[in-house]
């Protein structure tokens, strides 16, 4: 097969100085050590962003060989590379994972066939490097869909029900743009569709649709590789939801009567360890794999996962609530995200990406259990929103769910995005023949889900409107 060296390699600056080295003192070393051991520390994903907008052609073989030879030549090491460092320092790295250019800017003009190739040709890349998933089968439609958008949009189901590892993502509105209500509808269709031609939905757990989507996001299924980043870039999602919760357990042992103050200040301070031990992770896996890889950002967000002690929902209980979802939710979040960011930027200048606290529900153990009881609903992980990294993330509907209804919960997620000049995003899985509190297990990190009931009135009429709901007067900054 003929080699593809991608884009030519735009030019650059001088190379500055080499950084100074951080350097760990002994005892950090120790709390680093049982912080992995006892607390579920880990560096959740290395995601290497690669650029495809050198395909010298449209023609669905051309694109196939391009795209697959394009992802082997760069991230063929990705994961030995990792396993090597996890090896050298004993920090578990869970996910080794690809972003790609928004297939819809590699793809306007070719025919039909060659969407479901580069698809496929994806798909194939990954299983051959041996990564988790791989992402970019994305579109920017915020302001507009040109030809090429819409057929990528449409071709969404099938994508996701002829592949494995391959996840999507359209952004739909921005703070600049306001929302392409026309697209909202139109991936309330492609959800629903999905869900069908998937077991249980489970494909809908591979798309996301965002307002304001980061270029830099290392996090599945909404990572991307802008078109503003180097060609060939390392990012690195950290996570430790378990090291925040035993360092505000430990933090309560020590004061009878712990106050707001220490509570951001016990954050913070486990937040800042958690990053120095993240950049020093992504920079030596960097190490290994050398030019033209560069290292990109760091994404403090706090990700959960369905083992025990791993929950952001703990931590809000940690922090004094009986169960998240309950009155007070909104504002413990917001205390803990802005503890986590504050931390974070005190450690590092790479900081980027989404940075704050997850809430998938069916990811992280106790936001089941609370769904279960019945302190979370709907409305309550929409008000969360307004305060957290993304948005309605793995929420499962009831599979007969109109089109109507999922794009509206779309619209409502997005306009709080828009409103905030933030990143907002909705993971929604129409389970189909599933009704409200019956469950699912998609094993797994994708966990347990548990259908929530949705409004039963209609939203027909306002998501048929047409067009596009104007950018607020926020978005005049100039």
């Amino acid at each position: 097969m003929t080699h593809y060296p991608g884009p030519p390699a735009a030019s650059v600056p001088p190379a500055t100085p080499a950084e100074e080295p951080v350097l760990y003192r002994p005892e950090e070393v120790k709390e680093t050590l049982r912080m992995v051991e006892a607390e579920h520390l880990d560096i959740r994903t290395v995601t290497m962003g690669i650029c495809l907008l050198g395909c010298p052609g449209k023609d669905p073989d051309v694109v196939a060989d391009y795209v697959y030879r394009r992802v082997v030549d760069c991230a063929g090491r990705l994961r030995s590379a990792a396993s090597e460092v996890e090896e050298m320092y004993g920090i578990p790295i869970v996910n080794k994972r690809v972003s790609v250019t928004p297939m819809s800017l590699v793809l306007e003009g070719a025919p039909p066939e060659s969407y479901l190739a580069a698809a496929h040709a994806l798909e194939r890349a990954a299983l051959e490097i041996g990564i988790d998933y791989i992402a970019g089968y994305s579109a920017l439609v915020h302001k507009g869909a040109t030809p090429g958008d819409a057929q990528l949009m449409r071709s969404i189901p099938d994508v996701l029900a002829s592949t494995t590892r391959v996840c999507c993502s359209v952004n739909l509105a921005t703070t600049k743009a306001g929302i392409n209500m026309e697209a909202v509808a139109l991936m309330g269709r492609v959800m629903v569709e999905a869900s069908r031609k998937t077991q249980h939905g489970a494909g809908c757990a591979r798309l996301v649709v965002f307002a304001n989507a980061p270029e830099d996001n290392p996090f599945i299924a909404g990572a991307m590789h802008g078109v503003g980043e180097p060609g060939v870039v390392l990012n690195v999602g950290v996570s430790g939801p378990g090291v925040v919760l035993a360092a505000i357990e430990r933090q309560k042992r020590l004061e009878t009567h712990m106050d707001y103050t220490t509570l951001s200040e016990t954050i913070k301070r486990m937040a800042f360890k958690i990053t120095r031990a993240g950049e020093l992770i992504g920079r030596e896996v960097v190490a290994r794999l050398g030019p033209p890889v560069q290292f990109g950002v760091l994404d403090l967000s706090l990700a959960p996962t369905p083992a025990q002690g791993d929950s952001v929902a703990d931590i809000l209980v940690a922090m004094g609530l009986e169960k998240a979802g309950t009155h007070g939710t909104t504002a413990a979040l917001y205390l803990l995200t802005e503890a986590v960011k504050k931390g974070g930027i005190m450690a590092s200048s790479s900081v980027g990406g989404l940075s704050g606290a997850f809430i998938p529900v069916s990811e992280d153990a106790g936001m089941v259990e609370a769904t279960r009881l019945g302190a979370l609903t709907l409305d309550k992980l929409e008000a969360m929103t307004a305060i957290c990294s993304v948005g309605l993330d793995m929420v499962a509907v009831p599979g007969d769910t109109p089109y109507e209804t999922i794009a509206a919960m779309i619209a409502d997620e997005l306009a709080i995005g828009v409103i905030n000049n933030k990143t907002t995003a909705c993971r929604i899985i129409p389970v189909p023949g599933k009704k409200a509190l019956e469950t699912v297990d998609l094993g797994g990190l994708l966990g347990e889900l548990i259908v929530m009931d949705v409004k039963p009135f209609d939203s027909g009429p306002f998501i048929r409107l047409g067009g596009r709901i104007p950018a607020p007067l926020t978005a005049l900054r100039n």
